[in-house]
């Protein structure tokens, strides 16, 4: 009894340590900067999606930003279109916001519920710039819909695990992403 009352103190103690911002931000926790989250989706990018054998969208790697008043982050993605209906290469941008979700099957940190914005398109006529933004906009939901930003690795994760600990909400802070750290439920 006295050992697993001691170790449960060390390894309060040691998590503690390992988050001393956390601490400071109301609990022992994960962060994950703005940096992380962009490294782990240049992996990923650029997309190409074919649009009905009209033309294909490449998307570039997305550029973040933090939405901390939301709780939810910012992407500005950058599109290129090319093919036989359009005779030309355009250029062009979606803007979109997303929340954040914990996946504990595969330990990732994944968008949900994606917002597109406005989507923009250099260069077309009505009818082009039309089919361009429902294609863009529907490529977008494919691409970020429950895309994963972050993988917790099990050493993150090995300490909260012993204290019967598990990742729980996740917040937008003006330095990056804070994933609160919660009791396990009973089993």
């Amino acid at each position: 009894m006295l050992r697993r009352t001691s170790f449960r103190m060390i390894a309060g103690l040691a998590l503690a340590a390992g988050a001393t911002t956390a601490a400071r931000a109301g609990g022992p926790g994960y962060r994950i900067s703005l940096a992380q989250l962009e490294g782990a989706l240049a992996e990923r990018f650029p997309l190409r999606y074919p649009v009905s054998g009209l033309f294909d969208l490449t998307i570039d790697t997305p550029r973040l930003r933090l939405l901390p008043e939301l709780n939810r982050l910012g992407s500005e993605l950058l599109l290129q279109a090319a093919g036989p209906a359009l005779q030309r290469s355009y250029r062009g941008d979606v803007d979109l916001d997303f929340a954040l979700r914990y996946e504990a099957a595969d330990r990732t940190i994944r968008a949900q519920h994606l917002r597109v914005n406005a989507v923009h398109m250099d260069g077309l006529n009505r009818e082009g710039q039309l089919l361009l933004q429902r294609a863009a906009a529907d490529m977008a939901r494919q691409s970020l819909a429950e895309v994963v930003l972050h993988r917790l690795r099990p050493g993150d994760l090995a300490l909260a695990d012993a204290m019967g600990l598990q990742p729980g909400a996740i917040t937008v802070t003006p330095a990056g992403l804070a994933v609160d750290f919660v009791n396990k439920p009973a089993s």
